[in-house]
């Protein structure tokens, strides 16, 4: 079921979040932006671009009236999730600038789900 795979991402999003302070870290915003530059790795490109076709996606949902295709954007947003998830840490222990960028870069891509999944009446699960 693609709407289970879906809600999986963002919970998996949200458990990374979880685990910052258990880890003894924290998220600063404003030091990943700075550090941007940084996600430079093939699955980490393939996000941003997924990213910025969530508004193109739902507008043309919208004006077709063709709510699947917010679902299969979904569904390859958390495509892109789960593979950068198993190749890459997140939690980077010596280097907090590409912590932070990736921790802003997954950040964004919780906040696309949720919205995408509001916008299907779906509910975005923080734990699964």
């Amino acid at each position: 079921n693609p709407l289970y795979y879906i809600q999986y991402a963002h919970a998996r999003v949200c458990s990374v979040f979880r685990q910052l302070p258990l880890r003894g870290f924290t998220h600063d915003a404003d030091n990943g932006r700075s550090a941007y530059a940084r996600l430079t790795e093939s699955h980490e490109q393939a996000l941003f671009k997924r990213l910025s076709q969530f508004s193109d996606t739902v507008q043309r949902a919208a004006v077709n009236l063709e709510p699947h295709l917010i679902v299969h954007y979904l569904r390859e947003l958390a495509q892109d999730f789960h593979a950068y998830y198993n190749a890459h840490a997140f939690l980077v222990a010596d280097d907090a600038p590409l912590r932070d960028a990736r921790m802003n870069l997954i950040a964004a891509t919780r906040q696309v789900l949720a919205n995408g999944l509001a916008l299907l009446g779906m509910s975005a699960p923080e734990e699964m």
